[in-house]
Order: structure tokens, then sequence, then C-alpha cells
């Protein structure tokens, strides 16, 4: 670096306190140090961007440079400072009024005019994002769509209200201990262009939290139709307090980071793209912020020596009729079956797409032969978010991308390999794979209750995938599905739902009045 470099390094600091200053320049090739030894540099266009009033937040993690530009520090500064106020009263607010929220929000919804209106805007976010090749599967509010919102606010609306449940009570002589179920604080929640996710973060709301959210940018003018046209005249029906639900109005991804490198953030839910949520944990990770993400997908289905082929059939169908985290991606035969199940694995491929349009197949190297000629050599018409395009029907991979997660659009991809046999499957998903979902075909209850006993995932069962839902599975909207990717998660589960947001205060009854730790009486009082 040359000295003009290091005297505009010199002048992008301005002094505000003893050994500290503002930031407000940086230099091409300015060196930034990360993780206590390591050293990132300042790009140009990074450079040539910032302004004073911006600020940088670097990822201790990968050293990755963040520029949030002045107004996206502002818009979430308001927007969880908004929820931060309202949470403050929400000690006060009655759960019966929470209770009205969640109607008033699902009989807007129900309303056709309302409903004719967020149509209308969801059908302008799909256009765009289909303009720019994205992907719209999760996109398109449908009518299924809409009474899944309304189910699952009513399944709120008659949810049993957690705050002030009493966990446990501790009796002793004279005085006893309650622990009880407390509101945790503002929930800051980042989603994908889905928005159905507006019902289910809303949720937290039930045990008395307030929540701040960014949706993505293809379903921003979605959320802002829900907001005006249901949300927020359902807070104000209900009496809630302003603020309770909020949207960070901005479709730059700096206003996410913004909002979770705010410490006044209780918990910070993301929900996206593996390696956009990973960066949005690292970011609430640094502001002491305990993080709940949900980013990297893909269900693994197992099927042994014993499998009944028509119930592997089935399994493998019913995963694959649309693409989400918990739809087919991987999927093992024990080597002993593998001429009996493989055309019954293929053909269940096969019916699966007939229903959407195709389908892809990944294959490990070492099982390549294994394929009939036909799928050797075939070509298939792949329709993809940016549209159908020519490829292989099949393609070999490496065993270390047997955990990759397809994002399929319209034509279901799934990967295959022939293993040696359960124990072998186990070792490869805990591996290799997201340690998310996996599902075992076997005729053997002993078999079953070792692959539980081994393989490494919140959600385990014996045939299809998708039934890894909250609402589908618990009769609760989920905030999102946790995998295992990055750890087990301390005393919670995989589902994360809005009455599971909370925490534990402590309240102490006094019947005694004269308890002393040190066994001293009361002296008399004065008269």
């Amino acid at each position: 670096m040359d000295d003009g470099a290091t005297g505009r390094e010199a002048q992008a600091v301005r002094p505000i306190g003893s050994g500290t200053g503002r930031l407000e320049a940086l230099a091409p090739g300015q060196a930034i140090p990360f993780a206590g030894d390591r050293v990132a540099y300042v790009s140009p266009d990074l450079a040539a961007a910032f302004r004073p009033g911006d600020r940088l937040v670097v990822v201790q993690d990968t050293g990755d440079l963040l520029h949030i530009p002045a107004m996206e520090q502002a818009a979430a500064d308001a927007a969880v400072g908004r929820a931060a106020a309202a949470f403050a009263r929400m000690g006060e607010t009655p759960d019966a009024a929470i209770t009205a929220f969640f109607e008033a929000f699902a009989r807007r919804l129900e309303d056709e005019a309302v409903w004719s209106a967020i149509a209308a805007a969801n059908a302008a976010d799909v256009e765009r994002a289909r303009g720019r090749g994205r992907s719209t599967t999760r996109l398109a509010a449908t009518d299924a769509m809409r009474r899944d919102m309304i189910a699952g606010l009513r399944a709120w609306r008659d949810a049993e209200p957690p705050r002030g449940r009493v966990i446990e009570t501790v009796r002793h002589a004279g005085w006893s201990v309650e622990q009880l179920v407390a509101p945790l604080g503002v929930v800051g929640f980042v989603f994908e262009g889905r928005p159905n996710v507006f019902a289910d973060a809303t949720g937290v709301i039930r045990a008395g939290n307030t929540v701040v959210f960014r949706i993505g940018s293809d379903a921003l003018g979605t959320a802002r139709a829900i907001v005006a046209q249901a949300l927020d005249p359902a807070l104000a029906e209900a009496g809630l307090p302003e603020g309770a639900a909020v949207l960070v109005d901005s479709a730059a991804h700096a206003a996410g980071w913004a909002m979770f490198a705010d410490s006044r953030l209780s918990l910070a839910v993301a929900r996206g793209s593996g390696a956009a949520v990973a960066q949005l944990g690292a970011i609430a990770r640094q502001a002491g912020t305990p993080v709940s993400l949900h980013g990297t997908g893909g269900a693994w289905i197992v099927a042994d020596a014993t499998a009944d082929p028509d119930r592997f059939h089935a399994a493998v169908f019913h995963s694959l009729d649309r693409k989400v985290c918990n739809t087919l991606n991987t999927c093992c035969i024990a080597r002993d079956a593998a001429d009996a199940l493989l055309p019954v694995f293929l053909e269940a491929l096969e019916r699966a797409g007939e229903r959407r349009r195709g389908v892809k197949l990944h294959v490990a190297e070492a099982d390549w032969a294994r394929l009939p000629e036909r799928w050797r050599t075939a070509r298939a018409t792949v329709v993809r978010a940016e549209g159908p395009v020519e490829e292989p029907l099949a393609e070999p991979l490496s065993d270390a991308d047997l955990g990759r997660e397809w994002e399929w659009e319209e034509t279901p991809e799934v990967t295959l390999k022939v293993v040696d046999d359960v124990a072998h499957a186990v070792a490869l998903f805990n591996t290799f794979s997201p340690r998310f979902a996996a599902a075992l075909i076997s005729a053997d209850a002993a078999a079953h209750d070792r692959f539980y006993a081994t393989i490494d995932a919140p959600f385990v069962g014996d045939g299809f995938t998708r039934w890894v839902d909250g609402q589908y599975a618990l009769n609760r909207p989920e905030l999102g599905l946790s995998n295992w990717e990055n750890g087990r998660l301390f005393a919670r589960g995989g589902v994360l739902a809005g009455d599971g947001v909370f925490t534990v205060r402590s309240r102490v009854r006094q019947a005694d009045p004269h308890l002393d730790r040190g066994g001293a009486p009361t002296p008399p009082r004065a008269r």
C-alpha cells in the first residue's frame, strides 16, 4: 500500500474519544482486521460507495466486508426501535387483545376486497421476479397459501396463551419460588420471498413478544400490501401497541444486515438460502443475539434390504410433489437390494416427474454403471428459474456432493447413492448432509431403532419426508425448521413456533416475613 493510501486511511477516522474514532471513509486496499489474526482488504467499489454516516460490518467468521448505507441503517433502526417500544407496553396488553389480533388479521385476509389488493401486488411481484429469472414457486400468493395463512392465524387465536404459565413451583418452609413463562423480547425475522411467512412470524406475538421483519425483494410489494391491508388494521383494531409487528420497508440486503446487527433484538431468525442465512447468523452472533437459522435443507431416504417395494415407491413419489426444504434430495439404497429397488426408485421418480415437468437425476460416480443405458444417454428438458434448458437426464457426481441441495423449480431433481448398508448411509448423512431430515424404509423394527439412535437429524421418519412441517405435523405454524448442520440447539426442538419463543422468570412468594439466611431473628421495630 502506498503512502497516499495510508494518508487517506488516517483521514478516514474522526476521533470521538480516547482510543476510538468514527469511520467516515474507506480507501482501496485498506486493511481491515478480522478473526483476531486475519486481514480483509477494501475493494475499490466499496471505497467509492462508502460515505460519512454509513456503517461497515466485518463478518468475523469470513472477513466479508458489508456496507450499510446510512439510509438503510436508519430504516432498520427505526423499525427495531418501534418494536422495542411496543414490547415495553406488551406487559400491560391483555391476552384477550392478542387473541383478537389474530382473529382480526385472519378475517381481513378472508375479505375479498382486501385479498384482491394483496393478489394484485403479488401478481406484480411475480411478474418482476420472472423477468429477473428468479424462482416464483414459493412467491405466488395462491388460494392454498391464503387458506394456510388464515388457518395458521386462527391456530394462534385458539392457542393457550403461554404468558404467566407456571412451569415449576419449588416450596420451602415459609416461602416458595415459581418458574413462569415470560416473553423474550423483540424477534428479528429475515425471510425469503414467501408471503405466507407473515402469518408464521406474527405467531411470536402470542407469547407477548414483538416482531420486526424484512422480506426478500421479490416479495416486498406483496408484503407492503399485507401490512397496509391486513396487518396494521388488525393491530389497531385489537388495541395492540403500535409497532408490535413492523416491516423494514427496504429491498436492500443491507437493511437486513443492519437489523441483525442491532443488539436490541432478543432473537434473530433467518430463512432463505444457506449462504445468506449463515452470513446473517454470523452478524447476529457478533452482536450477542441468539440465532435460529433455517437455511440449507434437503431430506434423505434410505432403503435397506428388507424394504417393501411399494412403500419405498410411495415414499419417493410423495416426497417430490414440490420443492421445499423437506423435499427428497438424496436417496440411498442398500447394495443387497439395489437390483430390486433401483427400478422401483426410477419408476417413482418418473411418476413424480409426470405431475411436474420431467426429472433430473444425479448418481454417485461409483454407481453410474448401474443405471439403465437410457438414463445414462438420454437428454431432458429441465425447467429452471431462468426457463427450460436441455441437459443430460442423469449425471455422475462425487460423494463429497451428496449433501448438495438441488433447488429445482418445476423439474424434480434427486441424488442416488448405493450404500453397503444402513450404517454406511448414516455415516454419509452425518458427514455430507446438512443433517436435517431422514427416513428409513425397512421392515426391520430393530433397524429403525438403530437408525434413530445413530443418525444426527432432528427429523426422523419411516416414510415420505414432506411431513416435516410445523403446521402440518404439530398444528402450530412454524417460524422455521432448524437443521443440525451447525450443532444441536440448546433446549429447543427443530421446529421453531411462536409459542416456543419465551424466557423463564422466577417469582418468590414469601409467607414468613422473618426469613434470614443466617438465622438471625427480626429485631424489634422502634415504636
